[in-house]
């Protein structure tokens, strides 16, 4: 349910705080999401459409603070491609208003489980569009990961389980979890294609200011007058996801993305505990087993890239007169 921004393509920065404070931005930034998550969970009844007008407009106050105060606020409105800023919104847009849809309909644990897939569809989806050389020990990965998605989804297909018409509220929100999942693998792939020419800065406030006029197109669709209480939580929100946001930005600076990647899953142990104290979910072995087979794959996925990243390195160095 969030689509990450790699770090600014300016000039290198040395990892002057060292990994573990990469890191520990990292996980300052999952905690953050995790809250974003929840204060949206707990809004009930609210739209996903006018979920993502928060979510993105409010999060634009903390990131206009970070960029004014490091000077940056200027230079965050450059771009030399805006249509390729749209387009990257637009993706984005539909893979949270999916997300957040699926919040409202499923198990937050779930949902974000089941989020878990975008990595492993990107391997899919770069092979197929980019033509990337994906070898059998990735294939394999994948493969076995998206197991793991099935076995978080079939209990909630109920066409198959019981019976019953396919329809109900929680087969709903498991086809859009995995949904978001797919629409996220493409937005991730559109922000990288970004990163080429646009800084980071700039890919982040273009989303959340054209997400969030993009969304106000869902209003005819059932828009709804918040109570004080879901609107203090939509702001919450909004203001949580900017923090997460920058934090998960600024720890790719610190470290390398192998090394830090994988602490994404600790939403998952995080997403457990409030589910159960705040939400009253209680985790099937079906879902706890998928989950645990997500991330195993999605680990294994990401450090093959890292030893690739290497291996390439070396080739280069040795190729090097």
């Amino acid at each position: 349910m969030t689509t990450p921004a790699p770090a600014a393509q300016t000039s290198p920065t040395p990892f002057r705080g060292g990994p573990l404070y990469g890191i520990t931005l990292k996980v300052v930034s999952v905690i953050s999401f995790v809250i974003m998550a929840s204060l949206l969970k707990a809004t009930d009844t609210v739209p996903a459409g006018q979920l993502v007008f928060f979510r993105c407009f409010f999060a634009l106050l903390p990131v206009a603070i970070w960029l004014l105060w490091r000077g940056q606020l200027r230079s965050a409105l450059h771009t030399k491609r805006p249509l390729g800023h749209v387009i990257r919104a637009m993706v984005g847009a539909t893979s949270m208003g999916l997300g957040f849809f699926a919040l409202t309909r499923l198990p937050l644990p779930e949902a974000t489980a089941i989020g878990y897939a975008a990595p492993l569809l990107i391997v899919i989806f770069s092979t197929i569009l980019l033509k990337e050389r994906v070898h059998v020990f990735r294939w394999t990965a994948v493969l076995i990961g998206l197991v793991g998605v099935v076995i978080i989804l079939w209990p909630r297909l109920t066409l198959f389980t019981s019976g019953q018409p396919l329809g109900d509220r929680e087969a709903i929100g498991a086809i859009a979890a995995f949904g978001g999942a797919v629409v996220t693998a493409f937005a991730l792939m559109q922000v990288h294609n970004l990163t080429r020419t646009e800084r980071t800065e700039a890919i982040v406030v273009y989303f959340f200011i054209i997400a969030s006029l993009l969304s106000l197109l869902t209003i005819p669709f059932g828009w709804i007058l918040p109570t004080p209480q879901q609107a203090m939580l939509m702001v919450g929100a909004g203001f949580a996801g900017g923090v997460g946001q920058l934090m998960m930005t600024s720890s790719y600076r610190y470290a390398d993305m192998s090394v830090i990647a994988p602490f994404e899953y600790v939403s998952l142990l995080l997403t457990l505990i409030i589910g159960f104290a705040v939400f009253g979910d209680i985790p099937t072995l079906t879902m706890v087993f998928g989950a645990l087979i997500i991330v195993g794959s999605g680990i294994v996925v990401i450090l093959r890239e890292h030893y690739l990243g290497l291996d390439r390195v070396k080739a280069r160095e040795a190729n090097t007169p």
